[in-house]
């Protein structure tokens, strides 16, 4: 493959990558007897190496292996399979570069937020770490005499995680690696057009673990596998305790489908994900959604206009436009608005766009050449409902998927305004009242990220509380994206209400137990009840 030959890709190989890969990893061995896909370079559209995906037979074999490590797993006891977590983190911190240089090249995102998606996964694995020796439950006093209360957590066995392309990387670390903690086994597998599949089976410090990757981005998905497989092999542990499957949408719904996976994670689309839940659901499984997102920055009268137009620029350019806590929609104080616009426009004229692995580039491409061909679509559908276009607007003449940044003038009530448009495109209103500025917020069905700039603790906790933003991530000052570990990540409504890393998220991923222990020779029933 010509990009193994380029010595700036030389990389790829220290990454244990070839030009044809396995995409298979079950039982502890690679393989791989389903089709053989290209992994693309959406900078310019060539092939980057070659896959040979899992088929069924892989899935099935896989999961048996993965069930079977599972018992031997959960016997761990939970601050060892924290020191395991630890190994990774360090096994990470060794090819740091590398592996944002890799999210680079095959996601598309620019080299500094490769690399910041990959120290987020080291971070997090600091934080099972930790966590591994915090899985605490409550003991809560019985009304009855010689009795005792507590509660228990216990792993839920092999949780199924299904990925998206935009955060390759990233997803391990929130679901895996937190599964790794909890000792349960885990399957990912990210979904279509960019949210990619693919599949890893691994029993989490915590649980077990299976995961799809991304078929877009399977480079990632295999060299991030080999670093846990050779984590667990130093260890002498099963290889099945982490299994992946590069593969399509028949591995997506063996994991949906599987009575043998109680937790199901889903990362992607609103509709797909309905799709996923509706399917697990049908068998009494456990879904945890993490969707679409359609976030607002709100900008009042008394902002620090400056520090709300850098912002603005990292949270709806960054990545292309495809976080799902990208800003799609801009709420200006009618006072202001032209001020903020126009300083908007001007540091959207500096945007440097090109190839994300080099230095000075804030837009890199976007996934693949349908994302590109939807960008062109969405336009044309803002026009007709009444969008001007006032910055950006087209595709850019090249080998890659690159477009511009787009600043599109559009009522609130505008249809477009409600659905997630996947790229770089950004929607300016204007308001009046507070009041009038959350309502266009919360009037639209997903509920992920929202943002808010003022000066005024009155309008601050008027925004964070009851009656203010209905998002599950509601900022002060700051964008809309970039979260960090410590705190659970995951949205409302139509983002599917699940949560992410930090905090209590721990818990979706358990069992828990109410324990009622009785010490003595009596029987007192509960709410005084006398029973013969």
């Amino acid at each position: 493959m010509g990009s193994f030959a380029r010595k700036e890709h030389q990389f790829l190989a220290e990454l244990g990558l070839a030009p044809r890969n396995p995409g298979s990893f079950a039982s502890g061995a690679w393989g791989g007897s389903g089709p053989v896909v290209t992994s693309t370079n959406p900078t310019n559209n060539q092939v980057i190496a070659e896959v040979v995906e899992a088929s069924v037979h892989d899935y099935e074999e896989g999961m048996r292996a993965c069930s079977d490590a599972a018992k031997i797993w959960m016997a761990v006891p939970a601050p060892k399979r924290g020191e395991i977590v630890r190994q990774i983190g360090d096994a990470l911190r060794a090819k740091l570069h590398h592996f944002g240089r890799l999210v680079s090249l095959e996601m598309g995102k620019i080299l500094p937020e490769g690399i910041g998606e990959v120290q987020e996964i080291i971070d997090m694995c600091d934080y099972a770490v930790g966590l591994s020796r915090q899985l605490n439950g409550s003991i809560i006093p019985s009304e009855r005499p010689n009795h005792m209360m507590m509660e228990m957590w216990n792993p839920l066995g092999v949780v199924g995680v299904i990925t998206a392309f935009n955060f390759p990387c990233a997803v391990l670390e929130l679901e895996c690696l937190h599964c790794f903690g909890l000792r349960q086994l885990c399957c990912l597998r990210p979904t279509e057009k960019g949210r990619g599949m693919g599949a890893i089976f691994h029993p989490c410090p915590m649980l077990d673990y299976h995961r799809k990757g991304a078929p877009t981005t399977p480079l990632i998905t295999i060299a991030m596998t080999k670093i846990v497989a050779s984590v667990l092999e130093k260890n002498n542990l099963p290889g099945a305790i982490f299994t992946a499957f590069c593969g399509g949408t028949e591995i997506g719904q063996a994991i949906a489908l599987d009575k043998r996976i109680p937790l199901v994670s889903f990362t992607g689309s609103t509709r797909a994900g309905l799709m996923v839940q509706q399917q697990v659901n049908a068998r009494f499984g456990k879904c945890l959604l993490e969707l679409s997102g359609n976030n607002a920055i709100i900008v009042m009268d008394d902002a620090d206009i400056q520090l709300a137009v850098r912002s603005v620029l990292f949270a709806a350019v960054g990545t292309a436009g495809q976080r799902c806590t990208t800003c799609r929609r801009l709420i200006l104080h009618e006072s202001i608005y032209q001020t903020v616009l126009d300083q908007l426009v001007e540091v959207y004229k500096q945007v440097q766009i090109g190839d994300p692995l080099e230095k000075g580039t804030l837009l890199g491409p976007l996934h693949t050449p349908a994302s590109k061909e939807n960008f062109l679509k969405g336009i044309q559908t803002i026009r007709s409902q009444g969008g001007k276009i006032l910055f950006g607007g087209s595709a850019i003449e090249s080998e890659g998927n690159f477009v511009q940044p787009t600043i599109v003038e559009i009522s609130p009530s505008a249809p477009v305004v409600r659905e997630e448009l996947f790229g770089p495109v950004l929607y300016v209103m204007k308001f009046q009242t507070l009041k009038e500025a959350i309502e266009i917020n919360n009037s639209v069905p997903q509920g992920l990220s929202s943002s808010i700039f003022t000066k005024r603790p009155e309008i601050i906790f008027k925004w964070i509380g009851p009656h203010g933003s209905d998002c599950g991530i509601v900022n002060v000052n700051i964008p809309t994206n970039g979260a960090e570990i410590g705190g659970a990540f995951g949205g409302e409504k139509a983002t599917g209400g699940g949560r992410e890393a930090g905090s209590d998220s721990w818990k979706q991923y358990m069992r828990r137990a109410t324990c009622t222990i009785n010490y003595g020779s009596e029987l007192p029933l509960a709410q005084g009840i006398n029973f013969g």
